[in-house]
């Protein structure tokens, strides 16, 4: 392909080969990562969950916004950014601010936010944890609120889930074999498990039966037969 050169030729250089050949360098586009300086924007997208334990005659609701990072690019992703606590019970008023406070300073912090439901499922009540429905078993309120940011994590993307829908189908499968032996069409799956279900060590709910002479938990699939 020829170039007509309409002005005056000044100097000259050759290039070197390697740099002739080389294709101009592609722009990069900026990756914008979850950091405690991030501003806030006007509109953020929220989920709320409603906690009701016996513990009080008012539900807790848990509002966890998220804000979206790299919107519109392959980089996007949604971050969890800031988590609200609202009751009409004011019993428990000075510490829900203040673990809110401290949840969405961890959130803005940016990184590997996942241990929280670790640390707060590790919380337990001196009064008594109490069964929630299903039958699973809550050492404490802040407990619950782990399980809460838990499903929240999952359901953004940070927690991956794949492993529950293998559990999932394993645990369906041992539901319908123990509904078989008791000479029923299905066991109910409205979250309830059988009466006479035991409590399980390994997720702390109501729902371990025997099948086949071995204990069985039809929640979380933890067998002592392996």
């Amino acid at each position: 392909m020829s170039i007509k050169i309409e002005k005056k030729i000044t100097g000259y250089e050759v290039l070197p080969e390697a740099e002739r050949a080389a294709p101009p360098p592609e722009p990069k586009a900026e990756i914008i990562q979850m950091h405690e300086k991030l501003e806030r924007p006007e509109t953020l997208l929220g989920s709320t969950y409603k906690i009701k334990t016996p513990l009080s005659p008012h539900a807790l609701y848990v509002t966890i916004n998220d804000i979206v990072l790299n919107a519109d690019t392959p980089h996007e992703h949604r971050r969890p950014f800031e988590v609200f606590i609202n009751s009409k019970n004011m019993d428990h008023f000075q510490w829900i601010v203040a673990l809110t406070r401290i949840i969405s300073a961890v959130f803005r912090k940016g990184g590997d936010v996942t241990f929280l439901v670790d640390e707060l499922r590790s919380v337990f009540d001196p009064k008594g944890g109490y069964f929630k429905k299903g039958g699973k078993y809550m050492p404490s309120l802040v407990a619950e609120i782990g399980d809460v940011i838990e499903s929240h994590l999952k359901l953004i993307g940070m927690i991956d889930s794949r492993g529950d829908d293998r559990r999932a189908a394993f645990i369906a499968e041992k539901r319908e074999e123990y509904a078989a032996a008791q000479g029923k069409d299905t066991v109910a799956e409205d979250g309830t498990f059988p009466k006479e279900s035991m409590l399980c060590s390994h997720c702390n709910t109501k729902a371990v039966i025997i099948m086949d002479g071995c204990l069985t938990c039809l929640n979380c699939g933890d067998s002592k037969c392996g």
